[in-house]
């Protein structure tokens, strides 16, 4: 299996690349996060690459995160989901957006995304919801974590603890301490988020 490709980007597409490694031109399709990421055609770039062999042709995927890897895989793991839907997530939504939506039951939002219809939204939600750990969750949330996020990470992990369902306890510390909580302890949090 290829794990990662790196050469002289020949091809940039908002859909695929073109990749030279040693004389070698390996075209891997990418999803619309990667492209931003990646340099100007003629410059050296490294893909990490998800490989799908199969009987009809071989997929390359490629990403230029491990974070952007990882959901995808989480998305092909998905009943129905295939590459090209898993791609498609990728397009319209952001890594971060992606995770947040799924942790917080947003199949709304997950349903406007191209490729992607409501039947589809529900399942992703489902059978990924508890996939998201609630530290990325609250990642997603705040866009990175700072000291108050960190709190209120492990606010939510105390209520998980106690019983509560992860996107449940995000919503919980999210609704009572919807600012930032640098001048709250964990517990105070909790205890606002269960009288909330």
């Amino acid at each position: 299996m290829i794990s990662f490709l790196d050469g002289i980007l020949e091809v940039r597409q908002t859909t695929h690349v073109v990749l030279n490694v040693g004389g070698v031109g390996y075209e891997a399709l990418i999803p619309l996060s990667s492209f931003d990421r990646l340099p100007r055609e003629g410059e050296r770039c490294r893909l990490l690459i998800h490989d799908l062999p199969r009987e009809d042709e071989h997929l390359l995927i490629g990403f230029a995160t491990e974070d952007e890897r990882s959901l995808f895989r989480r998305l092909l793991a998905v009943t129905g989901i295939g590459p090209k839907t898993a791609l498609s997530a990728l397009s319209g939504l952001s890594p971060r957006e992606l995770k947040l939506a799924i942790a917080q039951g947003e199949v709304k939002r997950l349903a406007s995304i191209s490729g992607i219809g409501r039947k589809t939204a529900e399942r992703i939600v489902v059978e990924l919801r508890d996939k998201i750990s609630a530290g990325e969750a609250l990642e997603a949330a705040a866009g990175g974590p700072s000291p108050s996020d960190l709190k209120r990470r492990d606010a939510i992990l105390a209520l998980i603890s106690l019983g509560y369902k992860q996107a449940e306890a995000v919503r919980m510390v999210t609704k009572a301490v919807p600012a930032a909580a640098e001048d709250l302890t964990v517990e105070e949090i909790v205890r606002r988020a269960l009288t909330g």
